[in-house]
């Protein structure tokens, strides 16, 4: 079995999307923490059922949260492998500009 480490370009770019709304943050913190029915997440927005189930599909999208058919509803839970994913890009970057300041008070210490 072969295990994908790096995230493309195109799920880097859907997840920051994703990740760009406050409303979708939230949902996926609501099932990072624990599943939820998408009745559920929707009862806790002043917002359509309609509308919930869209930033659900964005993330799903995404591969941040995942829905599962539990008799004739879905159940939405967050994928955290998702998020370490990111999080380790995040931290490759982290590295570059730590490296680069390191690089900088070499150079300061110098004179």
């Amino acid at each position: 079995m072969v295990v994908q480490t790096e995230l493309t370009d195109d799920e880097v770019d859907r997840i920051f999307r994703a990740l760009a709304d406050a409303t979708r943050r939230d949902i996926l913190r609501r099932t990072l923490a624990g599943e939820a029915t998408v009745s559920q997440l929707a009862a806790a927005y002043d917002m359509s059922f309609a509308a919930v189930q869209k930033h659900v599909a964005v993330l799903e999208g995404a591969g941040l949260v995942s829905k599962h058919p539990h008799g004739r509803e879905r159940i939405v839970r967050g994928e955290p492998e998702r998020i370490r994913r990111a999080q380790a890009l995040l931290e490759r970057y982290e590295q570059i500009w730590r490296s680069r300041i390191t690089q900088l008070d070499a150079l300061l210490a110098e004179d």
